[in-house]
């Protein structure tokens, strides 16, 4: 939903990124860069409970993010290793946010919210996964109500709420997102299925006359779990 905003978005850090780039820092120093403050301020300061520290800390790390494309852009090439490395860094930014902040709330006896605290973990990998794995396909699932960015502001809200004091507010906040994640799954399972009608076979056949062959332009391939 945010990434329709890119265009606004870049209009702001596209000069960052010229001026970073004038620098001699890499794009993908910057994404190594705020990759590891994200995971430091989730092991140092989530964890013992210091919610507004690390959350201002890891609100400033995940901002880089999107310095490291508008570095890219500001430089007039990016490579398939940036982008591979930016995408594996994602991931372990966003577990350590939400292992910490489960380790957190299970230790504090808040047993519903770390549970949707490793719900979230998980669907977040989930929506990742969803899509890198149809795009690997030739598919596209470039689909869903909640993204990257839409997940991490959520959480950011948590944050704010639990500062607050409002009761429960982190805990209807992880469910809800937990909830929006798998909803987002679905729609890019959806997307898939979608574009891979024509890939289905239905043959009038007997199922016991032997396999269907691939359909052309497709090769057998060996199945693997």
């Amino acid at each position: 939903m945010l990434s329709q905003a890119r265009d606004r978005i870049q209009r702001v850090t596209g000069p960052i990124g010229t001026a970073l780039v004038r620098t001699g820092l890499t794009p993908d120093a910057m994404t190594l860069i705020g990759t590891t403050g994200v995971v430091l301020s989730s092991i140092f300061l989530v964890v013992p409970g210091h919610v507004l520290a690390g959350g201002l800390a890891i609100t400033f790390f995940a901002l880089t993010d999107m310095l490291d494309g508008a570095m890219a852009r500001a430089r007039g090439w990016s490579s398939r290793w940036g982008a591979f490395l930016d995408s594996t860094c994602d991931r372990l930014a966003d577990a350590s946010i939400f292992a910490a902040a489960a380790y957190w709330l299970f230790r504090e006896d808040r047993d519903s919210a770390g549970i949707a605290a490793l719900l979230c973990l998980i669907t977040g990998v989930l929506v990742s996964y969803a899509k890198a794995r149809a795009e690997g396909l030739g598919l596209t699932a470039n689909v869903g109500i909640a993204e990257r960015t839409e997940r991490l502001v959520l959480v950011g809200l948590g944050g704010v709420l639990e500062v607050l004091g409002v009761p429960g507010g982190i805990e209807w906040i992880l469910w809800l997102l937990t909830a929006l994640a798998a909803f987002t799954v679905g729609q890019r399972v959806h997307a898939v299925w979608t574009q891979t009608k024509d890939d289905r076979v239905r043959p009038d056949r007997r199922l016991d006359t032997g396999p269907v062959p691939p359909p052309n332009g497709y090769t057998e391939s060996p199945v693997t779990e």
